[in-house]
This record gives structure tokens, C-alpha cells and sequence, in this order.
């Protein structure tokens, strides 16, 4: 009897995403299993319990998927599970914290697109400008976009302590150098996007970060993108599916464009979709996290 694929899902959290769960099974596994409150220090014995159990052709149609919504956390339980594995009992293993690793590859993808058809550049020496970069979307698109070259700002609305903690936390981890501030009262958003090539708004759903009258001091911007997908959007002027539409509230001479939340997530689901097909399809196993994330939705966008 032929063996059913098995995707075991694990998270740090209360409960698994319903998301991800539906995502799995459309991919093609047969049967998803949420594993909840589950710890760093439980990764390897459940990797084992997983690999074992299966025989040579099981694992090939065995994957793991982690959950959670701490990117650090996340990329510690991956290699984790890398580390348990004992060839040729080998699973693929994929992580997507809250799915910010693929919203982040995909809005960061939409965003050099944009960059590339409009401007003939690309991320190098630009200066990007992160809202809700402690958040792990907005950290996740902050480490992918510096490690393309781009002198990279993560910014908290309340606490200038939490936006260094997490700054120095990823530059630590990550080998990039971000650079950290706070920005609650229009004023301070006018004076960090004055100069600003690259706006990434990845704050709360429902939250506008930017108004007009904020983005008519971006006196150099060239493209914004905003994952919000719930009114009122992220920054003003941009609706839902634009891809490159101008940005009329940008009133500058570069003729910025933006790039809307669905046409984000659009990439988004493909990837995800993809990457999920990837983890049952691949004949070796593979071992998923943002920087694969990036590297397929660059093909997608």
C-alpha cells in the first residue's frame, strides 16, 4: 500500500494558523498535524519521532513546517530540526513564522520589481525605511532588503528600546546592519522618509501610517509598498492591487510608484503554494526559510 504524504505542523504558539493548515493540504499532502506550545529544546526528539517511523520511502513523503511568530525562534527550531536528521532519514523542512517569511520575500520581491521597471536600479546604496519593523513581517522584509544592499531603518511607534532591541538582535543573527528609530507624530514619519528611496509599510492591519500630506515631504522616493490590506490602508494613495501605479500623494520628481497589499499577497499565496509543493515534490530534502522565500518570489513577481 502506498504510504500518504504527512505534513506535521509545529508552533510555539496556542494553536496553529488555519491558514497555513489549508495551505498544506491544497499543496497535495494527504494530512496536516498541528503540534501546539511546542519548545526549541522538543524540535529534535519530534524530528526523530518523524523520521524514524517512516522507513527510507516515507520520508520522502514526510514534511515539517514551523510556525510561530518569533523569525528568530523560528530559524533556531529550523536548524534544529536540520541538525536531528540522520541520513537517509532526511525530511524537508520548512519555516514561515506567521507567514513573514513569505509576505516579507514577496513584498520585498513586488518592491524591486517596481524598482528595476521604473528606475533601472535595484536595491544597492538605496535607503529603505521599514514601519513596523519590529513586527515580523516588518523585520523579516528589514534583514531581506539589507542583505540586497539597501541602508535599511526599522521603526516602532511607541519605543525607541524595542526598535534597538530588535535591530541589534538581527544584525547579531543576521550579519546585516540595521539601523533602528521611533516614529509616533507625523512630523517624525515626515523627517524619516524626507530622504527615503524605499518605503515598506508592514504595520497592523487597519492602521494608516501615512497621509498625504506625510508623503508630500519624500522629496526623493522612488517606491512604496504596503501590506495592509484592511481600511484604512497602510499609506494613503495606494489601493489594493496596485502594481506600479503612481503614487500621487508622493508630489516629487521621481514619479514614485506603489505596490498594494493583493498584489502582495497574490505573490504571497503562489510562493507559499510553491514552496509547500517543493518540501513533497524534491527528491533530496530541502530547508526552507526567508532567504528561499526571497529567492522564489523574485521568479514569481
Amino acid at each position: 500500500m502506498s504510504k500518504r504524504s504527512i505534513m506535521h505542523m509545529l508552533t510555539p504558539m496556542p494553536h496553529s494558523s488555519p491558514f497555513d493548515i489549508n495551505m498544506a493540504i491544497d499543496a497535495g499532502y494527504d494530512l496536516a498535524f498541528t503540534y501546539d506550545n511546542v519548545t526549541l529544546e522538543r524540535i529534535a526528539d519530534m524530528t526523530q519521532d518523524a523520521i524514524f517511523s517512516r522507513g527510507p520511502s516515507g520520508v520522502k513523503k514526510t514534511g515539517i513546517f514551523i510556525g510561530g511568530r518569533d523569525i528568530g525562534l523560528a530559524m533556531d527550531m529550523l536548524d534544529a530540526a536540520k541538525k536531528a536528521m540522520v541520513p537517509p532519514f532526511e525530511v524537508s523542512v520548512f519555516a514561515d513564522p506567521s507567514g513573514a517569511f513569505t509576505t516579507a520575500a514577496s513584498l520585498v520581491a513586488c518592491v524591486e520589481r517596481e524598482l528595476k521597471n521604473n528606475f533601472q536600479q535595484n536595491f544597492e546604496g538605496m535607503k529603505a525605511v521599514v514601519f513596523g519593523g519590529t513586527g515580523a513581517v516588518g523585520l523579516s522584509t528589514a534583514v531581506i532588503v539589507a542583505e540586497q544592499g539597501a541602508d535599511t531603518t526599522i521603526v516602532d511607534h511607541f519605543s525607541i528600546d524595542t526598535a534597538l532591541d530588535h535591530a541589534n538582535e538581527a544584525n547579531r543573527r543576521f550579519g546585516v546592519d540595521l539601523t533602528a528609530t521611533t516614529a509616533a507624530s507625523d512630523a517624525d514619519k515626515a523627517r524619516l522618509i524626507v530622504d527615503a528611496d524605499i518605503i515598506f509599510c508592514t504595520v497592523k492591519a487597519g492602521i494608516q501610517v501615512l497621509n498625504a500630506s506625510v508623503l508630500a515631504d519624500a522629496k526623493q522616493l522612488k517606491v512604496a509598498g504596503d501590506v495592509n490590506a484592511v481600511p484604512p490602508l497602510g499609506i494613503e494613495g495606494i489601493k489594493l492591487m496596485d502594481a506600479g501605479a503612481p503614487l500621487v500623494h508622493a508630489s516629487n520628481a521621481q514619479g514614485a510608484v506603489g505596490v498594494g497589499a493583493l498584489a502582495v499577497g497574490d505573490v504571497k499565496y503562489h510562493l507559499q503554494h510553491a514552496l509547500l509543493q517543493q518540501t513533497l515534490e524534491e527528491g533530496d530534502p530541502v530547508y526552507l526559510d526567508f532567504r528561499s522565500a526571497f529567492e522564489g518570489a523574485r521568479k514569481l513577481a
